[in-house]
């Protein structure tokens, strides 16, 4: 089997686990934010490092618009599709590029975490967001409603261009991020769903459950978030979940186990060793190896594929 078959080997509730796949990102320097340069770059990376399938990362900014008062988010208006053609080009060319050889699954963020750039020109920066919805959620409905038309928009070119899936990166329901666990319960996770439900007849999505805000208390919330596969961090509250117990938590597999600021980013090459002997011993029965989230910028390319060959030995 290729890559692209060994990793939708995983979804077959009948067979046991034979290959552990594995894959980890980092996002390039803007000058490969795009097009032919962003194909070539995401190229260069997944044939360097070895990994299983290709994730092409989100670099499209919203622009930023004068908001100060939560009335101001009435304002917003959805994107024309042109907002995104240099994204949509390194899709379409990276589509082409592993035609069938591997996976391209297209990194999608919530409308909650774009919406929030669109305050960037605040000094509160994406915060004000954040306080607007404590403040007043109905007044923002319509900027997450106008966002979420936006990334509709940009999935259904993608799923016309033949991605496989997207990688749908959520955040709100952090355990500090709001007093009221509601606001994100009602104001932020209905957008998600609604997003996400426009990527339900690809074949393989992996749900991840952002913490670069914060920690969560819980991963319920998020129990119902569409996805084949969960990656997250194992770390949830003051507990630590092994990946069996967050497989089981889903129902599905889990991708992950390590650490992004741990030794996979920092070396040396003997301790990744160590630590990836330790997940793969202590794997879920279906299982990718991965980070908890997106690797530092400068992480040393050979760390990456000294992690993933070892997971391409274990089984």
């Amino acid at each position: 089997m290729n890559r692209r078959q060994r990793v939708l080997a995983l979804l077959d509730d009948r067979s046991t686990q034979t290959f552990v796949p594995a894959g980890f990102f980092i996002h390039f320097d803007p000058k490969f934010h795009q097009g032919a340069a962003a194909v070539a770059k995401h190229v260069e990376f997944f044939k360097a490092t070895g990994m299983d399938f290709v994730k092409v990362q989100f670099e499209t900014v919203f622009p930023s618009r004068a908001i100060e008062f939560p009335s101001d988010w009435a304002s917003v208006e959805p994107l024309p599709l042109a907002h995104f053609e240099g994204q949509l080009s390194a899709v379409e060319g990276l589509v082409e590029a592993v035609a069938g050889e591997a996976l391209v699954l297209v990194t999608l963020y919530s409308p909650f975490m774009c919406a929030g750039q669109l305050a960037k020109g605040h000094p509160e920066g994406s915060m004000l967001l954040t306080r607007h919805l404590e403040e007043d959620p109905e007044a923002v409905r319509p900027a997450l409603q106008e966002v979420t038309r936006s990334l509709q928009a940009f999935v259904e070119a993608c799923i016309d261009l033949g991605v496989d899936g997207f990688y749908t990166s959520t955040q709100g329901g952090e355990q500090s991020r709001f007093k009221d666990p509601g606001i994100f319960t009602n104001h932020i996770k209905p957008w998600d769903l609604e997003l996400m439900e426009r990527t339900r007849g690809c074949p393989f999505n992996i749900l991840h459950i952002c913490d670069y805000h914060d920690g969560y208390a819980s991963l319920e919330p998020y129990r119902d978030y569409p996805g084949q596969v969960v990656n997250c961090s194992l770390t949830v509250g003051t507990n630590q979940l092994s990946a069996d117990e967050v497989s089981r938590l889903f129902g599905r597999p889990f991708m992950g186990g390590l650490d992004r600021h741990g030794v996979i980013s920092t070396g040396p090459k003997e301790a990744i060793v160590e630590a990836v002997g330790t997940v793969l011993r202590s794997k879920s029965d279906k299982f990718l190896l991965g980070a908890d989230c997106t690797l530092p910028d400068d992480v040393d390319w050979d760390n990456l594929k000294v992690a993933i060959d070892l997971a391409h030995a274990y089984l």
